[in-house]
C-alpha cells in the first residue's frame, strides 16, 4: 500500500510516494512558481501511480475548517498568486482517493513525533525559519488545531536592543517574528543571503535572541 505525499512550501513543492512504515520509495521537487505551473508539475508526478490517499502540508495560512466553504484554499498568504487557491479543490478534481491536508510545519511536527526527535516524547513542537517563520505543536500525543492552526510565526517579539531594521511582514512590518528573524528579514537586514552570513557575523546573535524569545512563548503557553 501506498500514500502519495505532497510539501507544498513558500519555495519549493516536495512531492513523494511511501509506504505507512515511513519508507520513502519516490521523491521529487520543483520550484514554486505560480498555481497553475505548479500544480500541473504535482499533478503529472501522481498520474498513473498506486496510491490510496495524497498527504498536503502546505505553507499558510490555509482553511482547515472542514465545515468552512473555503475549506483546503490558501487563504492571506504573502504570495499574492496563491492568495484564496483552493489547493485540496485541484487535487481532488484529479484523483478520487482521500486528501488530507494541514500546515507543511504540523505535517513535520507529527513526522517528527512519529518517526524523528520527538519520537519518545509526548508533546513538542516544530519550528521552520524559511521563506516565512511557523511553527506545528504535538501535544499530548495530537496535534494542536482550533480556531485556526497555530500561527507560530507571527507572534510578537521584543526589538533587539541594537536593531533598526524596519522589518519585512506586509502585515505587522518590524513587530512580529516572521517580519525580523525569517529568511527574507534577514537577506534584506543585512544584504545577503543567510547561507552566506558568515559563521561569527552578528546577524546569528541578533537572530538567536528572536527565536529563543519565541520559543519562550510557545513554552509558556503550550505547557
Amino acid at each position: 500500500m501506498f500514500f502519495g505525499a505532497i510539501e507544498a512550501g513558500g519555495t519549493k513543492f516536495v512531492c513523494g510516494i511511501g509506504t505507512k512504515s515511513g519508507e520513502l520509495i519516490e521523491r521529487v521537487s520543483f520550484p514554486t512558481e505560480l498555481p497553475h505551473e505548479t500544480m500541473k508539475n504535482v499533478i503529472s508526478f501522481f498520474k498513473g501511480k498506486d496510491i490510496e490517499a495524497i498527504g498536503i502540508g502546505c505553507f499558510g495560512p490555509i482553511d482547515l475548517n472542514k465545515g468552512s466553504e473555503t475549506y483546503g484554499y490558501i487563504t492571506s498568504t504573502p504570495k499574492t498568486a496563491w492568495k484564496n487557491f483552493n489547493l485540496v479543490g485541484e487535487i481532488k478534481k484529479n484523483f478520487d482517493i482521500p486528501v488530507y491536508f494541514d500546515t507543511d510545519v504540523n505535517a513535520a511536527a507529527f513526522g517528527e513525533y512519529v518517526w524523528g526527535a520527538g519520537k519518545d516524547l509526548k508533546s513538542s513542537i516544530y519550528l521552520t525559519v524559511g521563506t516565512g517563520i511557523g511553527g506545528g505543536a504535538v501535544v499530548e500525543g495530537k496535534l494542536v488545531h482550533g480556531m485556526l492552526h497555530p500561527e507560530m510565526g507571527h507572534i510578537f517579539v521584543n526589538r533587539h536592543p541594537r536593531d533598526k531594521f524596519v522589518g519585512n511582514c506586509p502585515f505587522h512590518g518590524g513587530n512580529c517574528l516572521e517580519g525580523m528573524a525569517s529568511g527574507p528579514a534577514l537577506e534584506r537586514r543585512w544584504g545577503m543571503k543567510g547561507v552566506d552570513i558568515p559563521d561569527d557575523h552578528p546577524a546569528w546573535e541578533m537572530e538567536g535572541y528572536y527565536i529563543a524569545h519565541a520559543l519562550v512563548n510557545y513554552i509558556l503557553v503550550l505547557s
